[in-house]
C-alpha cells in the first residue's frame, strides 16, 4: 500500500506545495511544529533516508538548500532546522523547521493547528522569495 506521502506525489491527496523536480517534491507539513514546516520528500518510496543511493541523496539537500533560504526569509526565525525523524510516515522525508531555538525542534511538542487560509498565506511568503 503506497504511503500518503506516495499518494501526494501521485496527485491523489492536496498538499501545499512549495517546489518540485524530476526526483524530489516539497510541502507544507499539514501538522507543523512551527508555521512554514516543510518536508522534502523523494518521489520514488524508500522507508528511510539512508536507503537512497548516493546521487539522490547528494542531490536531495541539494534541492532543500535554496528552500531552506526562502524559508528563512519568509517567516520570523534565526535559521532553518534540518531533522531526519521518519517515524510518522514510512517514506523518507526530511523537515526543513524555521527556528528560533533548539527546543524548536523538539517533536514531542503539540503540532499546531493551522488553517487552510494561513497555510495558504504561509506557502505564498515562502513561493515569493524562491
Amino acid at each position: 500500500m503506497p504511503s500518503i506521502f506516495s499518494r501526494i506525489v501521485a496527485g491523489e491527496i492536496p498538499c501545499y506545495r512549495i517546489a518540485e523536480d524530476d526526483d524530489f517534491l516539497a510541502f507544507l507539513d499539514v501538522f507543523p511544529l512551527v508555521k512554514g514546516h516543510t518536508l522534502v520528500i523523494p518521489k520514488l518510496e524508500l522507508d528511510k533516508l539512508y536507503e537512497l543511493d548516493d546521487r539522490l541523496l547528494g542531490r536531495m539537500l541539494v534541492f532543500a538548500s535554496p528552500l531552506a533560504r526562502a524559508i528563512e526569509a519568509a517567516m520570523p526565525c534565526q535559521r532553518v532546522g534540518m531533522s531526519v525523524i521518519g517515524l510518522e510516515v514510512p517514506h523518507a522525508h526530511l523537515h526543513l523547521v524555521p527556528i528560533k531555538s533548539a527546543d524548536d525542534l523538539n517533536f514531542t511538542r503539540p503540532k499546531l493547528s493551522v488553517s487552510p487560509e494561513e497555510m495558504q498565506a504561509v506557502q505564498q511568503a515562502i513561493l515569493s522569495r524562491l
